[in-house]
């Protein structure tokens, strides 16, 4: 059966989100940065966020460990902004062309609640969509399958009515077998064609 709604991952693939993009800034070698980002506030840190973790409760055991870089640990949250590089004009453009054809749109993302406001004032196509699932909500990320049920439960439709678009690939992979149609987001030039392709534009 042919899709009839899209399910849209938010960081990179809404809006462009990378830590470097603050902390090259940051540090002026680039080594420092690298060794920040791999020792310090890591990804698996970040996770935290993702789950309902307080940027505040969570910077705390960096904080003693880390007394040299207590900026730093800081500005994640209080440069948080600068990490963006702003919307992905082909994604906005795709959302727009869905709304016009009348295509149902929701947000499926693994995000902190304390800056969900911020990015969805980002941009005007976050006004397109119906709804959002936001991993921090519920203290579940993606890929586990009850987050992927929620957003079926909640917005109305079953898997295999929606095209899920993610730039993660285990997200990717994770929605395919709760038999989600799926796109992985690695060329934004490649999405209009993805969509064309089902029949939604």
């Amino acid at each position: 059966m042919a899709v009839s709604a899209v399910l849209w991952d938010i960081g990179n693939v809404i809006v462009r989100w990378d830590p470097r993009t603050l902390y090259a800034k940051f540090f002026k070698e680039p080594a420092q940065c690298d060794r920040f980002l791999s020792h310090v506030c890591t990804v698996e840190w970040h996770v935290a966020h993702d789950l309902g973790v307080t940027f505040a409760d969570n910077r705390a055991p960096l904080l003693e460990r880390f007394p040299d870089y207590a900026d730093a640990i800081h500005a994640w949250e209080t440069r948080w902004w600068d990490m963006f590089s702003g919307p992905i004009a082909e994604t906005e453009a795709a959302i727009e062309a869905l709304h016009a054809a009348g295509v149902p749109q929701f947000a499926l993302s693994n995000m902190s609640h304390e800056v969900f406001d911020g990015i969805t004032a980002m941009s005007p196509a976050f006004e397109r969509l119906g709804g959002y699932v936001i991993s921090a909500e519920i203290a579940t990320m993606k890929p586990d399958p009850s987050i992927y049920a929620l957003a079926c439960e909640r917005f109305g439709f079953a898997p295999r009515d929606f095209l899920f678009v993610d730039d993660s690939a285990r997200n990717i992979d994770g929605a395919r077998a709760l038999g989600f149609d799926a796109h992985h987001f690695t060329d934004p030039a490649a999405l209009r064609p993805a969509l064309e392709a089902r029949g939604l534009l």
